[in-house]
C-alpha cells in the first residue's frame, strides 16, 4: 500500500512595498516638491480655468487631500513645521521677522531630511524647502548629506546677479536699485517701477529665464546621478512661483485672457468679526512698486485686481510645467516604481477675498494647502480624499510608506491607510494658528489665533498672551465661526449666535485634549 504524499501549497503574502524595496535592495526613493505659496487652485482640486496638466497627472497616480491645512499661514513657521511633523509652538518658529533660527530656538529639532539621511538617505535638494530666514545659509547643513542648493551659482538667471525682471526698462531700475545706499533705496523705489507685482513680456523667453526652470533642469541632472547610486535618496525640489512678483515666460500669461477671470465675490470682513482677524495686504502694499494705494480693506481696482489674478494663473501654470519635467525624469530613468512624490503648497493664498491678498490670516483662503501624495504601491490612485489632514501629517507618513520607524517626537499622523482607504479619517478637526500684533504698547503681549476646521465648520479663538515666552493661556478676546455649508465666503461670524452654542462647545472640547488656546477669563 502505496503511502499518499499530500502537498501542502503555502502561499506567502508580502506586501508590494517591502515586495519592490527587497527587490531592488533598497528602501523607496522621495521626491519631494515644496511649492512657495501655492493655493489649492489646481485642475485636480476641481478649478476648471487653471492649465495644470503635470500636476494633475501626478494626482492620477495618487491620492489628493481636499481638506489639508497648514500650520500657519506663512512660509518661514509653516515649512519648519512640516519638516519637523511639529506644530508652531512646539518649534516656537512664529515668523521671520525677527530672524529666528530654527536651531537656535531649539537645538534640538529633528527635521525630515535629517531623519532619512540618519536612515541610510541620500538626501539634498534645489531652491526652496525651509526658509532661509529661519535656518542657516545652507538651508539646515545637518539635514543634507549632499549641500541643498538654494541659489545655483553660474546659470543663466544668475548672470545678473540674481536679476528677477526681463523687461530691459524695468531690469535696469531693478539693478540700479540694488547697488544704490540703503538710505536712497527708499525714495528710489517709490519713485521708480523698480520692483513691479507683475511682468509679461512683449517677447517670450524660455522657461531657464527664470529660477524655477534653472531648478528643474538642475533637479533633472541630479536625479540622473542619484538614480546611479545604491543608496535610496530624498531629493527635494523647492519651486518659487506662483509667489510674488508674478513673473513668467509669456507663453504662460497667453494661456489665460485677463478679462475672463471672475472676482472674488465677497471683498469685506465678515459681519462681527474682529477687526484684527484681517491684515493691511503689508506684503503686496510694502513689497512691490505700482500698487494703486486704495487704503485699508478697500478693493483694488478691478483691472488691477485681474492684473494680479492672471499673473498668479500663469506662475501656477508655469511652476507646473517644471513639475512635470521632474516626473518625466523619473519615468525616463525607470525609477517611477519604487519612489514616492510628494507635492505641497505651503499654505494657502487670498486672491481678492475680504479684500486680502497674500496669506497671512486664519481664513479658509489662507489656511487651506494642496497635498498631493503619490505611492507606487498604494492600491488606489487618482482618488480623492476628504479626510481632514495637516502638514505635520507628512512626516510619519512618509516613514510609514519607507518601512521607517516613527520618532515619538511627532505631532502627526501618518495618512498611509488613507492612501488605500480615502474615506477613512484620522482626526476629528484640522488645527491652524497665526499671531496678530494689537498694540504698539511692548509692555502688552501679541495676541495668538487658533482655528480648528472639521468639514463644515472653522471657529477660532483669538487668546492674548506672551506665546513666544512658553505662555499658552491668556485672556479671551475675540471668537470666530464659519458654516462652509451655508456660507463658503465667510461672510458672517456665528460665533455669539446661541443656535451655535453646541458648535462652539464641541471646538472648546477639542482645544482643550490639545492642551491651546485655554483662556483665563470667561468672555465667549
Amino acid at each position: 500500500m502505496f503511502k499518499i504524499l499530500r502537498t501542502v501549497l503555502v502561499i506567502i503574502v508580502i506586501s508590494p512595498a517591502l515586495l519592490a524595496a527587497s527587490a531592488k535592495g533598497k528602501r523607496p526613493n522621495i521626491l519631494f516638491i515644496p511649492i512657495d505659496d501655492l493655493k489649492p487652485v489646481l485642475g485636480c482640486y476641481g478649478n476648471a480655468t487653471v492649465k495644470t496638466p503635470n500636476i494633475d497627472r501626478l494626482a492620477s497616480s495618487g491620492t489628493v487631500f481636499l481638506n489639508n491645512s497648514c500650520q500657519q499661514a506663512i512660509c518661514g513657521p509653516s515649512r519648519v513645521s512640516l519638516l519637523t511633523g511639529l506644530y508652531p509652538d512646539t518649534t516656537r518658529i512664529y515668523s521671520m521677522e525677527k530672524f529666528k533660527k530654527m536651531r537656535s530656538v531649539n537645538p534640538n529639532l529633528l527635521t525630515l531630511p535629517e531623519y532619512f539621511k540618519n536612515k541610510g538617505y541620500i538626501t539634498t535638494g534645489y531652491g526652496k524647502t525651509f526658509d532661509s530666514r529661519n535656518t542657516d545659509k545652507k538651508q539646515d547643513a545637518q539635514s543634507w548629506t549632499i549641500p541643498h542648493t538654494s541659489h545655483p551659482a553660474n546659470s543663466h538667471y544668475y548672470q545678473s546677479k540674481g536679476l528677477k525682471y526681463k523687461d530691459p526698462v524695468t531690469a535696469a531700475l531693478f539693478t540700479k536699485y540694488f547697488h544704490l545706499p540703503r538710505d536712497k533705496k527708499a525714495a528710489f523705489k517709490n519713485e521708480h517701477n523698480c520692483y513691479p507685482a507683475t511682468e509679461c513680456t512683449d517677447f517670450d523667453l524660455p522657461d531657464d529665464a527664470y529660477i524655477d526652470g534653472v531648478q528643474a533642469k538642475l533637479a533633472c541632472a541630479k536625479l540622473e546621478k542619484l538614480a546611479q547610486k545604491e543608496k535610496p535618496f530624498f531629493l527635494s525640489v523647492g519651486f518659487a512661483k506662483p509667489h510674488l512678483p508674478f513673473i513668467a515666460p509669456k507663453k504662460y500669461w497667453d494661456l489665460y485672457k485677463r478679462d475672463d477671470f471672475e472676482l472674488a465675490t465677497f471683498q469685506k470682513l465678515p459681519k462681527d468679526s474682529p477687526y484684527w482677524s484681517r491684515h493691511g495686504n503689508g506684503e503686496l502694499n510694502g513689497g512691490y512698486t505700482g500698487v494703486p494705494k486704495t487704503g485699508l480693506l478697500k478693493p483694488l481696482p478691478e483691472d488691477y485686481q485681474r492684473q494680479l489674478i492672471q499673473g498668479y494663473y500663469a506662475c501656477t501654470s508655469y511652476v507646473d510645467a517644471q513639475v512635470g519635467k521632474l516626473l518625466d525624469k523619473v519615468e525616463e530613468l525607470g525609477i517611477a516604481d519604487n519612489t514616492i512624490v510628494v507635492l505641497w503648497g505651503d499654505h494657502g493664498w487670498h486672491l481678492g477675498d475680504h479684500a486680502l491678498w497674500c496669506k497671512q490670516s486664519n481664513y479658509e483662503q489662507a489656511v487651506r494647502s494642496p497635498l498631493i501624495i503619490s505611492s507606487p504601491w498604494q492600491r488606489k490612485k487618482g482618488v480623492k480624499s476628504d479626510s481632514l489632514t495637516e502638514f505635520v501629517d507628512i512626516f510619519p507618513t512618509l516613514c510609514e510608506l519607507s518601512n521607517l520607524p516613527v520618532p515619538e517626537v511627532l505631532e502627526g499622523k501618518s495618512l498611509k491607510n488613507l492612501l488605500d482607504n480615502p474615506k477613512e479619517s484620522v482626526r476629528n478637526a484640522a488645527m491652524s494658528q497665526y499671531p496678530r500684533r494689537l498694540w504698539q504698547d511692548p509692555k502688552k503681549p501679541d495676541s495668538m489665533g487658533y482655528t480648528l476646521r472639521n468639514k463644515r465648520y472653522r471657529y477660532v479663538k483669538w487668546v492674548l498672551m506672551d506665546y513666544e515666552s512658553g505662555a499658552r493661556t491668556g485672556e479671551l478676546i475675540g471668537t470666530e465661526l464659519y458654516d462652509y455649508q451655508n456660507d463658503p465666503l465667510e461672510t458672517v461670524n456665528l460665533a455669539k449666535d446661541p443656535s451655535k452654542a453646541d458648535v462652539v462647545d464641541h471646538f472648546e472640547k477639542i482645544f482643550k485634549t490639545r492642551g491651546v488656546a485655554q483662556e483665563s477669563n470667561t468672555l465667549r
